[in-house]
């Protein structure tokens, strides 16, 4: 669990400093936003605000909550759990009368989290049907361990269900067309459903599978290597779980993933092969969109006395589109462009929820900015 933190900063004239302070700003709300946010629509969970909570734990229903942050790693991991919980009731009609599966993002809602003595995440607190009383939950964090507490708590028989995932399911009809890809990188595991080290690693390969979802040529895909033989054994799968590593191009040979089983290290891996920049909440990292020769240029360009040579320096290097751009608008409207576009992202991010692609355009442009 993590604890709170708070972090205090100090005014400045400086105006590096002023836009140092409003980028962390809006790379929070960057986070937020692709993180565990309001607007992240999840079946069967409700996410409680300041605006709700009182009337849905009203003592009307049994309802189960969960205080989370958004940067909260634990959280991260609990979440397909939580996710797989949620549909279980939503797929129950009698217990979904009765039951509610919530979660409070208390870190932007501190007051609900104090309420309830909230000190760190991800904190879940049980209330009784017929009281507003929360009781904590000191149960097992997997999806079957809240189940069987719900069904001795309310005397509903749950259980489980498939919950949406973003990893993608092999069979012999589909494994060629979709792993042979020229085009794609891809990740399979090959694994059997009695296999406990298969059941451990699941909820960390669909946190990863959801980490590459906006990334169209990257592939995190499964196959049930205990149904299906021929293909696990063309790659000489002999254990459970196997990872076997696809690169895209012409040359498809399969490399073992030797990787930590974790969320984290099969995002490094992929971010490494790939060359692309995820996290392992989804959201691309402070790389994307750059580049180390345009930073350079960007650095200067601010103090230089010579722009336009800098400018045409840059268009002649890949990737700069952006970099120029802001270039050129740095020279029509003035040194403070590059706050007042930060400050104008910000606005957006704050007002309403964006699609990934806007959410990823946004990210990277304010890592360059971040150059200037």
């Amino acid at each position: 669990i993590f604890p709170f933190t708070r972090k205090k900063q100090k005014r400045t004239g400086n105006k590096r400093m002023q836009f140092t302070i409003l980028l962390v700003a809006l790379i929070a709300i960057i986070g937020l936003v692709y993180g565990q946010a309001p607007e992240d629509v999840v079946q069967g969970v409700v996410e409680l605000t300041p605006n709700n909570f009182d009337d849905v734990v009203n003592g009307d229903k049994y309802v189960l909550v969960e205080f989370y942050a958004p940067w909260c790693g634990h959280c991260k991991h609990l979440a397909p759990e939580f996710k797989k919980l949620g549909a279980a009731v939503a797929g129950n009609a009698r217990a979904a009368a009765e039951i509610v599966i919530a979660k409070v993002n208390a870190d932007s809602h501190r007051d609900i989290g104090g309420r309830f003595g909230v000190k760190g995440f991800p904190t879940l607190k049980w209330f009784k049907k017929g009281s507003t009383e929360a009781e904590d939950y000191n149960g097992g964090r997997t999806s079957d361990d809240f189940l069987q507490f719900l069904t001795e708590k309310t005397g509903h028989r749950l259980a489980a269900v498939a919950a949406p995932s973003d990893v993608v399911v092999l069979t012999e009809a589909n494994f060629d067309s979709i792993v042979m890809d020229s085009d794609k990188d891809v990740l399979v595991e090959f694994y059997a459903p009695w296999c406990g080290h298969c059941k451990k690693l699941a909820p960390e390969y669909d946190i990863a599978g959801t980490a590459f979802a906006n990334e169209k040529n990257v592939v995190i895909a499964k196959m049930d290597a205990d149904k299906f033989k021929v293909v696990p054994g063309r790659y000489g799968v002999t254990g459970f779980p196997t990872l076997k590593f696809f690169a895209a191009g012409a040359d498809k040979d399969a490399v073992a993933y030797n990787g930590a089983r974790d969320a984290n290290g099969i995002v490094d891996f992929m971010n490494e092969k790939a060359g692309t920049f995820r996290g392992v909440d989804g959201a691309l990292n402070d790389n994307a969109g750059r580049s180390a020769a345009l930073d350079k240029i960007a650095k200067n360009f601010v103090a230089s006395s010579d722009r336009e040579s800098l400018i045409a320096k840059a268009e002649k290097l890949e990737g700069s589109r952006y970099y120029v751009k802001v270039m050129g608008k740095i020279v029509a409207k003035g040194d403070e462009y590059v706050s007042k576009e930060s400050a104008r992202l910000g606005r957006i991010l704050a007002k309403a929820s964006a699609s990934a692609d806007r959410l990823d355009n946004m990210k990277t442009r304010v890592n360059v900015l971040s150059q200037f």
